[in-house]
């Protein structure tokens, strides 16, 4: 290389020292062409030998230089191939975008994965769904319900394993191909949502697979017979028209009656825990006065279960109604009254005892039991938006 340099630079100077009017004009061209041709080519060996004589001096810095373009390279390639996910989020922010999510959208989101499908399955995410859509109807009588539910189906699934042990058993003696796949069918492994949890019971009332206990306003759409009362039932819900199917229990010669089409604003939650049949112990008779509104039990017979109508404390016969003269608050004798039914009307009125009050009543009239005092206003309103349109007999 060195010595094709020294030849290029020796026939520069040479080039010099020839006349240039000896020589023709086209050679002269051509001389000049030569010159701008060996002068760039000698400015590329400068160049290439410079770096050389830097490569050998210093092999480490190239080497380094090299891998740091490489490196480079690989990085700028993985920031384009990776994608956020969604479990990359800071925790709270997570968090606060799972509890903005529909009942629809968490179970969605709980098929992502493993890890989103134990988050989205957490209690803290479902108490607020639940409370929000069912906490109206659904009670202490419809949870302990649900417990029971819970108990029975651990029951049997202990008694499942059980039965596949016995199968262990038997299967030394027994073909052992016919007892494997017995087996196999049943231990297949199942990410199975946990039986006691909320998000559960939430899908199990979603889907009308759980019948709990409620109370109905004007069982059977509103008959005459059942005008501002409230019964117990069972309840399933429809979510294809978001009404409830309403289960009474049979009672004397009557069976089972289903109600189809119970919207939401006739369903309530039982207001005490007292089962159907049961007699309520009244703790507020020292505290009527007229004017107040009740609730109480009432059946037809000792065979029925009692519904909860609706009534107002009245005033004595010989009361004139006057505030400052009455004095009916301090009488042993209460006096209620439903103002739906007609004067004159059977129903229009009863009596009981203040002091010793039982379950009072004949089988010609049926049978007064339990009093509780109504002090909530929506309860009150409750009662009069269900006032019916006429007069009842």
């Amino acid at each position: 290389m060195l010595f094709f340099l020294i030849s290029c630079v020796s026939f520069l100077f040479l080039s010099k020292s020839l006349s240039l009017k000896s020589l023709p004009s086209w050679l002269s061209d051509m001389r000049l062409f030569f010159l701008w041709f060996w002068r760039n080519l000698l400015s590329l060996l400068v160049t290439s030998l410079k770096t050389t004589i830097i490569s050998i001096d210093n092999p480490e810095r190239m080497s380094l230089r090299k891998k740091l373009v490489s490196s480079t390279r690989v990085e700028h390639v993985e920031e384009m191939n990776y994608e956020m996910s969604v479990l990359d989020l800071p925790e709270l922010v997570l968090e606060s975008i799972l509890g903005r999510l529909s009942p629809s959208g968490l179970c969605s989101m709980a098929a992502v994965c493993s890890s989103m499908r134990d988050r989205c399955r957490s209690d803290y995410l479902w108490e607020r769904h639940m409370s929000e859509k069912w906490g109206k109807v659904v009670g202490k009588a419809a949870y302990r319900e649900w417990q029971w539910h819970i108990a029975a189906k651990k029951n049997f699934a202990l008694d499942r394993s059980k039965s596949n042990s016995i199968t262990r058993s038997l299967s030394c003696v027994w073909p052992l191909t016919w007892f494997k796949s017995k087996l196999e069918n049943s231990n297949k492994p199942k990410s199975s949502l946990p039986a006691d949890s909320i998000m559960s019971w939430y899908l199990s009332l979603e889907t009308g697979n759980f019948w709990f206990p409620a109370q109905v306003y004007n069982r059977e759409h509103g008959h005459v017979g059942f005008m501002l009362s409230c019964y117990d039932a069972e309840l399933s819900y429809d979510s294809r028209t978001d009404t409830f199917h309403a289960r009474y229990p049979p009672h004397g010669r009557r069976t089972i009656v289903i109600e189809e089409g119970v919207e939401w604003d006739r369903i309530r939650a039982p207001a005490i825990d007292t089962l159907p049949h049961d007699l309520h112990v009244s703790d507020c008779l020292h505290d009527l006065h007229p004017g107040d509104h009740i609730e109480i039990q009432w059946r037809r017979n000792k065979e029925f279960p009692y519904g909860w109508w609706y009534g107002i404390v009245g005033h004595l016969e010989h009361c004139d109604g006057n505030e400052r003269h009455c004095l009916c608050h301090s009488s042993d004798t209460v006096v209620l009254e439903f103002n739906q039914y007609t004067h004159g009307s059977r129903w229009r009125q009863t009596f009981v005892s203040r002091k010793d009050h039982r379950e009072e009543g004949s089988e010609a009239d049926g049978f007064y039991g339990g009093i509780r005092k109504l002090y909530a206003a929506d309860e009150i309103s409750m009662w009069k938006r269900l006032w019916p349109t006429e007069v009842l007999e």
